[in-house]
Protein backbone atom coordinates (compact mmCIF):
# COMPACT_ATOMS: atom_id res chain seq x y z
CA UNK A 1 0.00 0.00 0.00
CA UNK A 2 1.50 3.22 -1.12
CA UNK A 3 1.97 6.46 1.06
CA UNK A 4 -1.22 7.99 -1.07
CA UNK A 5 -3.30 5.37 -0.27
CA UNK A 6 -3.02 5.47 3.47
CA UNK A 7 -3.03 9.73 3.45
CA UNK A 8 -6.75 8.83 2.05
CA UNK A 9 -8.02 6.00 4.19
CA UNK A 10 -6.68 7.91 7.07
CA UNK A 11 -8.83 11.30 6.02
CA UNK A 12 -11.55 8.87 5.20
CA UNK A 13 -11.16 7.35 8.90
CA UNK A 14 -10.92 10.69 10.32
CA UNK A 15 -14.08 12.34 8.37
CA UNK A 16 -16.39 9.25 9.76
CA UNK A 17 -15.11 9.67 13.27
CA UNK A 18 -15.81 13.74 12.57
CA UNK A 19 -19.66 13.08 11.86
CA UNK A 20 -20.14 10.84 14.02
CA UNK A 21 -18.81 13.43 17.11
CA UNK A 22 -21.39 15.84 15.27
CA UNK A 23 -23.98 12.91 15.67
CA UNK A 24 -23.67 12.55 19.08
CA UNK A 25 -23.05 16.43 20.07
CA UNK A 26 -26.04 17.31 18.03
CA UNK A 27 -28.69 14.21 20.11
CA UNK A 28 -27.34 15.51 23.18
CA UNK A 29 -27.75 18.60 22.61
CA UNK A 30 -31.80 18.21 21.32
CA UNK A 31 -31.95 15.74 24.27
CA UNK A 32 -31.08 18.43 27.29
CA UNK A 33 -31.88 21.05 25.37
CA UNK A 34 -35.68 20.95 26.75
CA UNK A 35 -34.68 20.46 30.41
CA UNK A 36 -31.96 23.59 30.01
CA UNK A 37 -34.91 25.64 28.89
CA UNK A 38 -37.04 24.58 31.79
CA UNK A 39 -34.16 25.28 34.53
CA UNK A 40 -33.66 28.74 32.48
CA UNK A 41 -37.43 29.14 32.46
CA UNK A 42 -37.13 28.76 36.69
CA UNK A 43 -34.43 30.72 37.12
CA UNK A 44 -36.27 33.88 35.33
CA UNK A 45 -39.34 32.90 37.43
CA UNK A 46 -37.73 32.99 40.51
CA UNK A 47 -36.12 36.32 39.86
CA UNK A 48 -38.96 37.75 39.03
CA UNK A 49 -41.38 36.68 41.93
CA UNK A 50 -38.52 38.17 44.23
CA UNK A 51 -39.83 41.80 42.46
CA UNK A 52 -43.20 41.11 42.13
CA UNK A 53 -44.35 38.98 44.77
CA UNK A 54 -46.94 35.89 43.57
CA UNK A 55 -49.48 37.30 45.27
CA UNK A 56 -49.71 40.61 43.09
CA UNK A 57 -50.47 37.92 39.88
CA UNK A 58 -51.96 35.21 38.34
CA UNK A 59 -50.92 35.23 34.72
CA UNK A 60 -47.48 34.37 33.30
CA UNK A 61 -45.27 36.79 33.89
CA UNK A 62 -42.45 35.41 32.29
CA UNK A 63 -44.61 35.19 28.91
CA UNK A 64 -45.85 38.17 29.42
CA UNK A 65 -42.22 39.64 28.37
CA UNK A 66 -41.46 42.73 26.10
CA UNK A 67 -39.20 44.09 24.61
CA UNK A 68 -38.76 47.83 25.05
CA UNK A 69 -36.72 50.01 22.85
CA UNK A 70 -37.69 53.79 23.23
CA UNK A 71 -34.90 56.37 21.86
CA UNK A 72 -35.96 58.42 25.09
CA UNK A 73 -35.73 55.91 27.88
CA UNK A 74 -32.47 54.02 26.12
CA UNK A 75 -32.17 52.74 29.87
CA UNK A 76 -35.25 50.15 29.58
CA UNK A 77 -34.71 46.34 28.41
CA UNK A 78 -37.32 44.64 28.83
CA UNK A 79 -40.98 45.09 30.68
CA UNK A 80 -43.32 41.94 32.13
CA UNK A 81 -47.17 43.03 33.10
CA UNK A 82 -47.99 41.35 36.11
CA UNK A 83 -52.11 40.76 36.08
CA UNK A 84 -54.06 39.58 38.81
CA UNK A 85 -58.41 38.52 37.50
CA UNK A 86 -57.32 40.16 34.21
CA UNK A 87 -56.11 43.65 36.00
CA UNK A 88 -53.18 45.38 36.09
CA UNK A 89 -51.14 45.24 39.17
CA UNK A 90 -47.39 45.79 38.67
CA UNK A 91 -45.00 45.67 36.09
CA UNK A 92 -41.19 43.60 35.95
CA UNK A 93 -38.74 46.15 34.29
CA UNK A 94 -35.21 45.10 33.06
CA UNK A 95 -33.07 48.27 33.23
CA UNK A 96 -29.58 48.84 32.64
CA UNK A 97 -28.13 51.75 34.51
CA UNK A 98 -24.78 52.73 32.26
CA UNK A 99 -23.20 54.87 34.87
CA UNK A 100 -21.68 52.36 37.80
CA UNK A 101 -18.59 52.75 38.63
CA UNK A 102 -17.09 49.95 36.52
CA UNK A 103 -19.92 49.81 33.76
CA UNK A 104 -23.18 48.46 33.17
CA UNK A 105 -25.57 47.60 36.24
CA UNK A 106 -28.44 45.58 34.71
CA UNK A 107 -31.09 45.94 37.18
CA UNK A 108 -34.89 44.38 37.89
CA UNK A 109 -37.65 46.05 39.54
CA UNK A 110 -41.43 45.59 40.61
CA UNK A 111 -42.91 49.13 40.51
CA UNK A 112 -46.98 49.47 40.81
CA UNK A 113 -48.58 51.64 38.31
CA UNK A 114 -48.69 54.00 41.24
CA UNK A 115 -45.14 54.23 41.32
CA UNK A 116 -44.75 51.87 44.51
CA UNK A 117 -41.54 50.32 44.05
CA UNK A 118 -41.90 46.39 45.61
CA UNK A 119 -38.54 45.32 44.94
CA UNK A 120 -35.11 45.46 43.53
CA UNK A 121 -32.85 43.17 42.34
CA UNK A 122 -29.41 42.86 40.89
CA UNK A 123 -29.39 40.96 37.75
CA UNK A 124 -25.80 41.86 36.34
CA UNK A 125 -22.70 43.76 37.37
CA UNK A 126 -18.88 44.29 37.23
CA UNK A 127 -18.48 46.74 40.24
CA UNK A 128 -15.56 46.40 42.16
CA UNK A 129 -15.86 43.18 45.18
CA UNK A 130 -15.46 44.80 48.51
CA UNK A 131 -16.77 48.24 47.60
CA UNK A 132 -19.53 48.17 45.15
CA UNK A 133 -21.09 44.49 44.97
CA UNK A 134 -22.79 45.67 48.12
CA UNK A 135 -25.97 45.74 45.52
CA UNK A 136 -25.85 42.19 45.39
CA UNK A 137 -28.42 40.48 48.35
CA UNK A 138 -25.71 38.02 49.06
CA UNK A 139 -23.43 40.67 50.60
CA UNK A 140 -25.18 43.32 51.16
CA UNK A 141 -29.35 43.89 52.44
CA UNK A 142 -28.82 47.48 50.64
CA UNK A 143 -30.77 47.12 47.84
CA UNK A 144 -34.06 45.73 50.08
CA UNK A 145 -34.49 49.49 51.06
CA UNK A 146 -36.13 50.09 47.90
CA UNK A 147 -39.44 47.99 48.89
CA UNK A 148 -42.76 49.78 49.45
CA UNK A 149 -41.26 53.11 48.54
CA UNK A 150 -43.31 55.20 46.56
CA UNK A 151 -41.80 56.96 43.72
CA UNK A 152 -43.91 60.50 43.03
CA UNK A 153 -43.43 63.40 40.98
CA UNK A 154 -44.07 65.53 44.18
CA UNK A 155 -40.57 63.30 45.77
CA UNK A 156 -38.76 62.41 42.87
CA UNK A 157 -35.73 64.52 44.76
CA UNK A 158 -35.91 62.57 47.31
CA UNK A 159 -34.98 59.32 45.43
CA UNK A 160 -30.92 60.47 45.40
CA UNK A 161 -28.14 58.79 47.93
CA UNK A 162 -27.61 61.04 51.03
CA UNK A 163 -24.72 62.62 49.52
CA UNK A 164 -26.65 64.37 46.90
CA UNK A 165 -29.65 64.84 49.42
CA UNK A 166 -32.08 62.13 49.17
CA UNK A 167 -32.82 59.25 51.29
CA UNK A 168 -30.88 56.61 49.65
CA UNK A 169 -27.55 55.64 51.85
CA UNK A 170 -24.56 55.78 49.77
CA UNK A 171 -21.49 52.71 50.57
CA UNK A 172 -18.17 53.56 52.53
CA UNK A 173 -15.66 54.74 49.97
CA UNK A 174 -18.05 54.08 47.11
CA UNK A 175 -21.14 56.22 46.40
CA UNK A 176 -21.11 55.88 42.04
CA UNK A 177 -22.38 52.57 42.58
CA UNK A 178 -25.25 53.17 44.84
CA UNK A 179 -26.11 56.25 43.11
CA UNK A 180 -25.92 54.55 39.55
CA UNK A 181 -28.76 52.41 41.01
CA UNK A 182 -30.93 54.74 42.44
CA UNK A 183 -30.85 57.12 39.58
CA UNK A 184 -31.97 53.99 37.68
CA UNK A 185 -34.83 52.86 40.02
CA UNK A 186 -36.11 56.77 39.75
CA UNK A 187 -35.72 56.72 35.83
CA UNK A 188 -37.66 53.47 35.46
CA UNK A 189 -40.33 54.59 38.45
CA UNK A 190 -41.12 57.65 36.43
CA UNK A 191 -41.50 56.45 33.04
CA UNK A 192 -44.27 54.43 34.66
CA UNK A 193 -45.88 56.86 36.41
CA UNK A 194 -45.67 59.56 33.31
CA UNK A 195 -44.92 58.19 29.55
CA UNK A 196 -46.55 54.91 30.63
CA UNK A 197 -49.56 56.20 32.23
CA UNK A 198 -49.96 58.60 30.11
CA UNK A 199 -50.12 56.22 27.03
CA UNK A 200 -50.74 52.58 28.39
CA UNK A 201 -51.49 51.27 24.86
CA UNK A 202 -47.83 51.93 23.44
CA UNK A 203 -47.41 48.28 25.31
CA UNK A 204 -49.11 46.67 22.70
CA UNK A 205 -46.25 47.70 20.43
CA UNK A 206 -43.95 46.42 21.95
CA UNK A 207 -42.26 42.90 20.65
CA UNK A 208 -42.91 40.02 22.71
CA UNK A 209 -39.31 38.54 24.30
CA UNK A 210 -39.62 35.07 22.28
Amino acid sequence: MNTSKITVKYALLLGVIALICTAVSTGVYLLTKGRIDEVTAAQQRQFLQEVVPAEHFDNDLLGSCKIVNLPNAPYLNRIYIAKKSQNLTAYAIQATAPDGYSGNIVLLMGIQPDGKVLGVRTLEHKETPGLGDKIETRISDWILSFSGKQFSLENESQWAVKKDGGQFDQFTGATITPRAVVNNVRQSAKWIVTELAKSPEQLETFASCK
